[in-house]
Order: C-alpha cells, then structure tokens, then sequence
C-alpha cells in the first residue's frame, strides 16, 4: 500500500477493515463455530498493521474491533474495556467532533431513567464509534440491554461523514435488535437512515426484505431482497435463496426460476434452493 502520500493512511486503515471486519459480515453474528484457519491468519495479518497506523484514535478502535474479532470471553472483556477508555479519553475523538459525552455519562443518564427521552443526550456531542464499539461487543456478550441503550445515543447523534461506517453498523445492530425483539416499525425507521446515507449498503435493503418477510408481504420483501442482490453483483447465494424464495411466496414463478438459475450457475453446490425454491417453481408452471 502507499504509505507515503495522502491516502496511504487510508489505505492502511481500509485493508485492516478487510482483515477483520469482513463485506456483508455483521461482526456481532454468533456462527456457531469456532473461528476458522483463514480468520485466525487475517488477524494476524491486522495485528501487524494497526501498529503502523498513526492516527491515534483509529488506531485505538481497531485494536478494540481487533480483539472482537476473536469472538472469545476474555477477548470480548479487553475489547469493552478498550472502547470504554476510548469514549471516556478526551484525547481520542474522532474527526470533526466537538468534546463528546462519554460512556460513563450515557450509563448514567440511562440508569437514572433517561434511557428513551429524546432529547437525554446532546447529540452533537457523541463519540459514535466508540459507542458502537460497545455496544457491539455487549451484543456479543448477550448483555442487549446495554447495548440497546448506547444504540438508542448514537441514533440521536447527527450524521458526520467522517465516521459513517461507525454509524451504518451502530443503525444496522440496533435495527437487528429491534427485529429480533418484533418492533418492525422501529427497525424500519432506523434502516431509512441507513439508506439516505448509504444507497449501497445491501446489508440494510436486507434487513428491510426481512422485516416484509416477516410479515408475510412477500412482494415487498422480494423487492428489498433484490436492492441488496444487485449491490452484491447477483452472487450471494443466501440473498439469492431469499429472493427466490419471496419471489416463489408472491407467486412470481419465472423471476424465480430465473434467480434460482443464477445463484446455481455460480453455487452449483447450493441443493437448497433446487429443492425448496426451483422444483417448487417448475411444479406450480404445470399446474
């Protein structure tokens, strides 16, 4: 990477972001497994890189998601550790920001029962990254409460590019734990915002596709799912699966065929679809 010049920093920071928060890969999902050869190699590969970042911040938060990405007890308790000292550091702060409420602050309001008041936090005033930092690691410490309630701040706080994917993954956790909970209304609110501010991110149009599924509107969901099919070039074999399968629930049997096709042609080892979408499919033609 060029590690002279404007971008070189950038550039460092994008390939550690690479290693160890992967493309359409919430950090936060259990996978019920252990962490694979390939991973464990990936983080190796970061560990060597965030010590050549110079951003003092930057460099704190990566070392923060670095330990997350382990997935492990010990590891998930430095890691809430480390983004607790990042929020309550004046020294770290992210770029175009003023001097932000820290953690401590917004533990305190929310157990003084200023959880849900609007209002409760000045918004202008948030460390977002830090914040989604911990709440992320809450979530994989099953503590959602906690991590609800830091969500709810950075959902306050005003937009600063400098820091939008810090705020893309704070709005997709918490529309993820809204869905989980069956407040579809409200993760649909948050994931509006994912969208004005990021047309691209397939991640939201999916969750939007899953909250339609949910409630059984399977033509809009099919039309969700497909946003985030096209942004991921027609590949993902599981947003493919889940179009096709909304696609079969509307009664649209040619688009999916068509989509089963697709994810076939470049998963040929993908039988769940033929089974459960493709067959199905056909059979209703004949009839």
């Amino acid at each position: 990477y060029p590690k002279d010049g404007p971008f070189g920093e950038k550039c460092l920071i994008a390939m550690i972001e690479i290693f160890i928060l992967p493309d359409n890969e919430n950090l936060w999902e259990d996978t019920g497994s252990d962490i694979k050869d390939n991973v464990t190699e990936n983080l190796r590969n970061a560990e060597s890189l965030i010590k050549e970042v110079k951003d003092p911040f930057r460099r704190a938060m990566l070392e923060g998601y670095w330990l997350v990405a382990h997935k492990k007890k010990d590891t998930l308790e430095r890691a809430l550790q480390k983004f607790y000292e990042i929020s309550n550091d004046e020294s770290l702060k992210p770029e175009n920001s003023t001097s932000d409420a820290t953690a401590d602050q917004l533990a305190s309001q929310s157990a003084s029962g200023g959880g849900d008041d609007e209002g409760a936090t000045d918004s202008s005033r948030v460390n977002v990254p830090a914040l989604v930092g911990l709440a992320i690691t809450l979530q994989m410490m099953k503590q959602t409460p906690k991590a609800r309630n830091f969500l709810k701040r950075v959902s306050k706080a005003n937009y600063n590019p400098a820091v939008d994917d810090d705020h893309e993954r704070g709005w997709l956790l918490l529309a993820d734990i809204y869905i989980q909970n069956g407040k579809y209304d409200l993760a649909l609110d948050v994931l509006k915002r994912a969208t004005q501010a990021n047309k691209s991110c397939s991640r939201a149009w999916e969750y939007m596709g899953l909250v339609y599924e949910k409630e059984q509107s399977f033509k809009d969901a099919a039309d969700y799912y497909e946003k985030a099919w096209k942004l991921l070039n027609e590949r993902d074999a599981a947003i493919g699966f889940k179009l096709a399968f909304n696609f079969l629930k509307a009664k649209k049997m040619i688009p999916a065929i068509d989509v089963c096709h697709k994810v076939l042609a470049v998963h040929p080892n993908y039988p769940k679809i033929q089974k459960e979408v493709l067959e199905r499919a056909r059979l209703s033609l004949k009839q």
